[in-house]
């Protein structure tokens, strides 16, 4: 039986490759220090054999017993609420985790797939976004916690395959959606079906000309699972290309929940991107790979799962406390 170490295990995508990996007959070694996941998220796999968890914070000295074939780096904040309260856990995981889990996959002999994100191009000037694109952030300002996270990890990534000879695959994820996302967390699908099911206006930032490109978390894991078993070393986009503006989008959203919700204006955060649209050439051509689930197909079940949480879920405003993190 293969052994993989997940990362960022409790989290939406992290507790979805767990699912995907012991659907495939891994035994999977889950790790995560609950920072941002959540164990609701992986409990159904405590009563299994082939799955076990590591609370252990990976910016410290990891260590895994036995043999490990590969390895999925998915911890780190993920939505600008949390890494603007959490800037410099954000930076470390990005930068020091990186370090521990490589150095762990050239001992153990171990392929790793680290999850880097379309973030790397920031504001892009380039549309839609391809591989050979080297972005346009600014390293200084909010944001810049987590690109800049998220381009070193590529950076140390490429220098630990090509002087140390450690397997290594890079995947850019374009934003991706599915049930386990935080209602709370601040990403744009949580927070309007959040709003339509309290009753809320529907908050855009900006003038809502902004787009983006929704995919699936099937679709991800997919395209995830693909690239890992692939014999490609450098970045690759998986994302939905069904670019869509916010304005569009939140009238979707209404339509959806079936609610009548007036849609408010609000100022757009310092560098937020005005254009998000993965180019998956790449990802095609390499790993026959391409987003199957419609928005409207994913919508549907996104809402169904958010539709399902306690009152108390629903009118939660903060995630957690995270002052026993920030040391």
């Amino acid at each position: 039986m293969k052994r993989i170490l997940i990362t960022g295990a409790a989290g939406f995508l992290g507790s979805h490759l767990c699912d995907r990996f012991i659907a495939e007959g891994y035994f999977v070694i889950g790790m995560d220090n609950l920072i941002t996941g959540d164990l609701k998220n992986i409990e159904h796999l405590f009563k299994l054999k082939n799955f076990e968890f590591y609370h252990h914070d990976i910016t410290k000295f990891v260590h895994v017993p036995g043999e490990l074939d590969y390895i999925l780096h998915f911890a780190s904040p993920a939505s600008p609420i949390d890494y603007l309260k959490i800037p410099i856990q954000t930076l470390k995981v990005g930068s020091l985790g990186t370090h521990n889990l490589l150095g762990l996959a050239r001992v153990k002999k171990a392929r790793i797939l680290i999850a880097s994100t379309s973030e790397v191009y920031g504001d892009p000037l380039v549309h839609p976004q391809t591989e050979e694109y080297y972005g346009n952030v600014n390293t200084i300002g909010p944001r810049g916690v987590y690109d800049e996270a998220k381009r070193f990890q590529e950076s140390i990534t490429m220098a630990y395959h090509t002087f140390h000879g450690v397997e290594t695959r890079i995947v850019r994820i374009f934003n991706t959606y599915g049930p386990r996302m935080r209602l709370n967390d601040g990403r744009v699908i949580p927070a309007f079906i959040g709003q339509a099911l309290r009753g809320e206006d529907l908050t855009i930032f900006g003038d809502g000309m902004q787009t983006r490109s929704f995919c699936y978390v099937n679709d991800q894991v997919e395209g995830i699972f693909r690239l890992l078993h692939s014999d490609y070393v450098f970045p690759v986009n998986i994302g939905n290309p069904d670019e869509i503006t916010i304005k569009d989008f939140a009238e979707e959203i209404i339509k959806l929940t079936g609610t009548n919700q007036k849609v408010v204006y609000h100022p757009l955060p310092i560098n937020d991107p005005l254009q998000r649209q993965p180019d998956t050439t790449k990802a095609k051509a390499l790993l026959g790979w391409e987003a199957k689930v419609t928005r409207s197909e994913g919508m549907k079940i996104t809402y169904e799962y958010f539709k399902s949480l306690s009152t108390e879920a629903l009118l939660k405003e903060e995630h957690k406390d995270f002052t026993g993190f920030i040391h």
